[in-house]
């Protein structure tokens, strides 16, 4: 198929580099002209005459981000197939809204509230207990329009410095570790599961993903499944769907976002699972059988934010799979990625300490995994 996908940075980059092998064209479209993909058809802007270049030959459209102007999408439904939809796009693109379909489905969420000032910022501090987390309704991501408070007299420094005219506010979790899961579905609604992931974050920005994850019980995994394919169900959802979790303690999961999209947390599985992400979101679009999403090894995504790394160096280590996205140096952006295998978490954990340190800027990694391990 000839596939079109709206965004041209790394994530339509790597859909694209997937789709080859399976005989797809691509065309990239980029609304706001800054693209990086340097794969396909690539094209700036969302003028008449540039939509009509984009949407000439393509079969169907996806996405790579979330931030995409709906009015956008909907005058590209009326020409081909979009896929994830357009209601799953708006639903992603508003906290507010997705905080409350979990509330409508059931999904265990943090507590939270909407609030339209700072003094109603105020006032939900003092009403659901310090700290809270404020997080802009729209936009926002790797941390971008958020703040922790501490007390209600933060609440205006806080607001100026979101600068949203509505904002989140989510009761601060003690939680034990953030995790993800990947989900695909297709257009006949087969559906898979990518093993749960470990994530950990540095400066409000992924550093680090592992799986599989052999300290977490099929009880565990299976609910982070049931509540993930609620949602794609009630989305009548097509394609790859990540959903960020909090464990807590006591083993049970608070379901913090989603995207509807390829995921970071996700990027293992390129060189850590039977079938990638990226593959399987493709199949899915075009109705294709899903690939086997079972884990081959212990995998480890390693981001690379900011500054490059010495690819002489890295790939010198055995089993790291380098993975760049050609864009140039800058802080916080997003380079490209490492995926570390082993064939078991020991073998795993003595790779990633002679290999993290090659990267710029990431701490030293931590996995609970290891230490329940350690502890069993």
């Amino acid at each position: 198929m000839h596939i079109g996908i709206l965004g041209a940075g790394q994530l339509g980059r790597m859909l694209a580099l997937a789709g080859y092998p399976l005989a797809n064209r691509f065309s990239l479209l980029d609304p706001a002209g800054t693209p990086s993909a340097d794969i396909g058809r690539i094209m700036t802007g969302q003028d008449d005459d540039t939509l009509a270049e984009f949407l000439a030959g393509v079969d169907l459209v996806t996405y790579e981000f979330e931030h995409l102007d709906t009015a956008l999408v909907e005058r590209i439904e009326a020409h081909v197939p979009v896929y994830p939809s357009r209601r799953a796009l708006a639903v992603c693109q508003n906290r507010g809204d997705e905080k409350a379909l979990f509330s409508h489905l059931s999904i265990p969420t943090p507590e939270w509230r909407l609030v339209g000032s700072a003094t109603e910022l105020a006032e939900a501090v003092n009403a659901m207990g310090a700290p809270v987390v404020a997080k802009s309704v729209t936009e926002g991501y790797d941390g971008k329009g958020q703040a922790v408070l501490h007390h209600a007299d933060e609440a205006e420094a806080a607001w100026n410095s979101i600068g949203h005219t509505q904002l989140v506010v989510e009761a601060f979790v003690d939680f034990v570790r953030e995790m993800s899961i990947i989900a695909v579905r297709s257009t006949s609604g087969e559906l898979a599961f990518y093993p749960m992931a470990e994530n950990h974050h540095h400066q409000g920005i992924l550093r680090y993903s592992m799986a599989p994850l052999a300290d977490i019980s099929d009880d565990v995994q299976a609910r982070a499944e049931h509540y993930i394919q609620q949602l794609l169900d009630e989305l009548d959802y097509v394609g790859v769907l990540a959903l960020e979790l909090f464990q807590l303690a006591d083993g049970s999961l608070l379901v913090n976002e989603m995207a509807p999209r390829v995921h970071n947390s996700g990027h293992w599985t390129m060189d850590g699972a039977v079938t990638s992400q990226f593959e399987n979101h493709l199949r899915a679009i075009q109705g294709l059988p899903l690939g086997s999403t079972r884990a081959l090894h212990p995998t480890c995504m390693i981001n690379i934010i900011g500054r490059e790394v010495d690819a002489s160096e890295i790939l010198a280590h055995e089993d790291v799979h380098l993975h760049r996205y050609g864009k140039s140096e800058r802080a916080g952006r997003k380079l490209g990625h490492l995926n570390v295998t082993a064939p078991t978490p020991d073998e795993l954990k003595a790779r990633l300490a002679e290999v993290h340190p090659l990267v710029p800027d990431v701490p030293a990694p931590r996995f609970l995994a290891w230490e329940s391990s350690r502890e069993a």
